[in-house]
């Protein structure tokens, strides 16, 4: 199947991409979601922004215990390490799980992040970071906290005249502690269930259960899940309303290891 008609823009600036915002048009980073919405004809929108051309579209920049990174970042960028440090670290091995890699060459850690899939892997682990998602619009740029960007399937808090431009991270000192866990039934595949944890020196551990067709769930004080995380996993887990015994399953099990791995980090 062909996508039906379109126009495309290939916006010079920013302020020129924001005002092609208006009479239905869709923006586009990697393509990797909106090419296949279109294709399928799941997404007929009246127009596509590509904003792989924009000043500043990609990139990483460090500044004052701050990591920005562009929107337009691909996966395979920070895979490869174009974020430095410790966090760059963490996130490269984020990246190396996410499908295969010519997604990776292609996708953008914007483009995930404001796609709002909840199973997507940017999505999931994100919120576990005291971060920004940097959301800009006809008023200038607008931090919005990335534990509370994704609101629900598909759906985020960026308002309709905003673009998202950057991810700005804290620096992370060297004795960082890190758990990743996801599970996917074959390769390339959305997750079912992930968990994460983020242990940083001095401050309390945060948790992340994600990739059950909600938002995220950030848990920001993780302490009791690291004392006991049978206990506190299956706690966690039953609170949430509606999973079915074989995602619940999963869940209990992202959460155990995602703090297993985080304990043997070193």
């Amino acid at each position: 199947m062909k996508p039906a008609p379109f126009t495309y823009s290939r916006p010079a600036d920013w302020p020129a991409a924001v005002a092609l915002l208006g009479g239905g048009a869709r923006p586009m980073a990697g393509g990797q979601s909106i090419g296949p919405m279109l294709n399928l004809r799941m997404a007929q929108p009246e127009g596509v922004i590509d904003l792989r051309h924009l000043p500043d579209a990609r990139g990483v920049t460090v500044s004052g215990g701050r990591c920005r990174i562009a929107a337009g970042t691909t996966h395979a960028a920070i895979e490869d390490g174009a974020v430095p440090g410790r966090l760059g670290a963490i996130l490269a091995g984020v990246a190396r799980r996410i499908a295969y890699r010519p997604v990776r060459n292609r996708g953008t850690v914007g483009g995930s992040l404001a796609h709002a899939d909840p199973a997507a892997d940017w999505v999931a682990v994100l919120p576990a970071f005291p971060g920004d998602a940097v959301a800009v619009g006809p008023a200038g740029e607008r931090r919005i906290p990335l534990a509370s960007f994704v609101t629900g399937l598909l759906s985020s808090a960026l308002r309709p005249d905003e673009l998202l431009r950057a991810i700005e991270l804290p620096v992370l000192p060297e004795g960082t502690r890190w758990g990743h866990w996801k599970f996917c039934r074959k390769p390339g595949e959305f997750s079912k269930a992930t968990a994460c944890v983020l242990a940083v020196p001095g401050e309390a551990p945060r948790a992340v259960l994600a990739a059950l067709d909600e938002p995220p769930m950030l848990i920001p004080d993780a302490t009791a899940l690291i004392a006991a995380p049978e206990e506190e996993a299956s706690r966690i887990v039953a609170a949430l309303p509606g999973l079915d015994p074989w995602r619940a399953a999963l869940a209990r099990t992202a959460l155990r290891r995602a703090v297993r791995m985080a304990g043997e980090d070193a």
